[in-house]
């Protein structure tokens, strides 16, 4: 469950925007540094006109092998089917700046994820949907994922605004980039709609603009 505020006339949110203030949920581990987003969703699945059914491909390969027989992966147990929550290691997400990934990971369901570190595009991308991408030490990161292994229907409080996590009835610090945690925890991290709701303001600096031309 993504929690969200009620839009206001101050700048701060819009109608169109919630703001992301926590997410709650079950959690889902997926072990390993560098994994990138050729493992997230293998690019002959990108060939589509829009990213509705992307969620069925995430970690596709690594999930089946050549002859589509299911292998072991956290996205294959049905224990973790319903996780919203996604706990991962070091770099997750290099590699190519495809957005689809995070578009995957969402239409799988995944409203946040909490790892060491992430890189920088795909955090990117992932803000850009308005999910959470918080960081913590090794030590904190393989404890969750040594705590969800073992508790597949335990709830975990993500925390944008207090920038922690809880659960099994302790609290942890984690790391929320200052630009990151403002967009989600003030809802202005969806630029298009943002630009959707002031459009009024968009034209009236567009035609202020000397180059652009009416015609």
């Amino acid at each position: 469950m993504v929690g969200d505020s009620d839009a206001t006339g101050d700048g701060n949110a819009t109608e169109d925007i919630p703001s992301v203030d926590y997410v709650e949920g079950t959690g889902i581990p997926v072990r390993g540094n560098d994994i990138d987003t050729d493992q997230i969703i293998p690019a002959r699945f990108m060939k589509v006109v829009t990213f509705d059914g992307l969620g069925e491909f995430a970690f596709f390969d690594q999930r089946f092998d050549d002859e589509d027989r299911p292998k072991d992966h956290p996205f294959n147990e049905e224990r973790f089917r319903d996780a919203s929550v996604l706990v991962v290691n070091a770099n997750f997400g290099c590699g190519s700046s495809r957005e689809h990934a995070p578009q995957a990971l969402v239409r799988w369901g995944i409203d946040a994820i909490v790892g060491e570190s992430f890189a920088e595009i795909f955090a990117g991308n992932c803000l850009a949907l308005g999910v959470p991408t918080v960081t913590a030490d090794t030590g904190t990161v393989e404890a969750l994922q040594d705590w969800i292994d073992a508790n597949p229907d335990g709830e975990i409080a993500v925390d944008v605004a207090e920038e922690t996590v809880t659960y099994g009835g302790g609290t942890v610090d984690v790391d929320v980039d200052d630009a990151q945690r403002q967009a989600l925890v003030e809802g202005i991290w969806d630029t298009t709609a943002l630009m959707k709701s002031n459009t009024a303001a968009v034209a009236e600096t567009a035609a202020s603009l000397p180059y652009v031309d009416d015609d």
